[in-house]
């Protein structure tokens, strides 16, 4: 009888893609859903990974934690038989919550004694080491990360991090530990535990080798929290006991494709330049002329549309200095402006023959698939690491590809047009 293998949950919809595309890329079908499902699962033809966006990252944290609980028991009643909370690899999380609240939440809900706390993602750089959180080497709370305006870092230990906001304590693997056989590792567990009703297990995780113990040892736990590093391991877990992988879901189609960037990171501004050294067809939103009616989004549509068969770039994009000079109105009034103008472009190219719609920034993103209005989706191949192709299950002919600022190859737009692109894959 086929199954929810694995039903994960995740604090905004970037990073739930990025947890999706791992599953899909190990041969497991998986279907990403923007907020939980109003409806049951109906009949499943083989073993699937579900994963639920929500928007718990900086929500209150009482409608955080009901939220989470809502996805949680929507797979459970679906059948899934083991449970991730997904958040980001740099452990976003203020000191009331909302990391530790939800996983107290879920602990107590199924009377489940522990979980393991694993943020790390070694191939972007976020690794952990003496329960320490470091990006790229440097402790979590001496990076950017220590004046981020909504969740700032103020330590990089992640068991003094869980202290104010979770109810229970910490104990911490470190890398000398893992070396030990899963046995011994669970003795020292169990004995930490004897006394306790819930508690959290720290583990080190610096190596990709320590994936694979962390999976040994803590791969059957009913329920596992984290950032998106275990989950190749974990596909590999799940793959050795399905009858047969899921076939690769290739994603050509046949429309034409629109690139929408909204991100001011500085990996999106490498790749506007890289795709203006290759098309010719790109235009700039100017935020100042928009609020002032000297452009328009529907003059920014008609120079789409006479684009012809051409790919076309639209971007908001700037550099710093740029970027502050056009929020003198008012960031929250810019930002919003430059989201309901993507948008607009967004669904006037999905009913105009577009079927690839290429979108960087996570506001933007979001902006454009609220006005899509697709809530479900297959998840296809990989454009970069975290970065799927995504199917809508209501419109099977339209690629979507949205991706954070940061991620992708400096050609990645260049990637995403060819690897979209109806025969592309032979």
């Amino acid at each position: 009888m086929s199954k929810i293998i694995i039903g994960c949950v995740g604090d905004d919809f970037s990073g739930s893609s990025d947890a999706a595309s791992f599953f899909a890329n190990e041969g497991i079908k998986t279907l990403l859903f923007n907020g939980t499902p109003k409806e049951d699962v109906l009949d499943l033809d083989e073993d699937i990974a579900v994963v639920i966006a929500l928007k718990t990252r900086t929500e209150e944290t009482s409608k955080a934690v009901a939220d989470t609980m809502e996805a949680l028991e929507w797979l459970k009643r679906n059948g899934a038989e083991q449970l991730f909370i997904k958040y980001c690899s740099t452990f976003d999380s203020t000191k009331e919550g909302n990391i530790g609240p939800i996983v107290d939440s879920a602990l107590e809900k199924y009377n489940i004694k522990y979980t393991i706390l694993c943020p790390a993602l070694p191939v972007n750089g976020r690794t952990v080491v003496n329960g320490h959180l470091f990006v790229n080497g440097v402790p979590l709370h001496e990076t950017h990360m220590k004046d981020h305006p909504l969740t700032p870092m103020w330590d990089s230990d992640i068991a003094k991090l869980m202290e104010p906001q979770g109810k229970y304590s910490s104990l911490k693997i470190n890398s000398e530990m893992l070396e030990k056989s899963k046995e011994e590792i669970l003795k020292v567990i169990e004995a930490f535990g004897c006394d306790k009703e819930h508690f959290y297990v720290i583990p080190d995780y610096s190596e990709e080798k320590h994936a694979d113990k962390i999976v040994e040892v803590f791969g059957d736990l009913q329920l596992l929290t984290g950032g998106s590093g275990l989950m190749t391991q974990l596909s590999y877990r799940y793959t050795e006991t399905m009858a047969s992988k899921s076939e690769k879901l290739t994603s050509p189609a046949a429309g034409r494709a629109i690139v929408l960037a909204g991100s001011c990171s500085k990996a999106t501004l490498g790749q506007i330049e890289d795709f203006k050294s290759r098309h010719g067809k790109y235009i700039k939103i100017d935020p100042k002329a928009l609020m002032e009616g000297s452009q328009t989004k529907e003059e920014l549509w008609s120079f789409v549309e006479a684009a012809g068969e051409d790919t076309v770039l639209v971007y908001s994009s700037d550099n710093p200095e740029n970027v502050k000079e056009a929020q003198k109105a008012g960031s929250h009034i810019v930002s919003g402006l430059l989201e309901q103008t993507t948008a607009y472009l967004a669904k006037k190219a999905s009913e105009n023959g577009f079927d690839r719609i290429i979108v960087a920034g996570g506001e933007t993103s979001g902006a454009v698939t609220k006005i899509l209005g697709y809530d479900s989706y297959l998840v296809g191949e990989s454009i970069a690491p975290g970065v799927p192709i995504m199917i809508p299950l209501k419109n099977r002919s339209l690629r979507l590809v949205l991706k954070s600022g940061n991620f992708g190859q400096r050609d990645f737009f260049e990637r995403a047009i060819s690897m979209t692109k109806e025969n592309a894959n032979g």
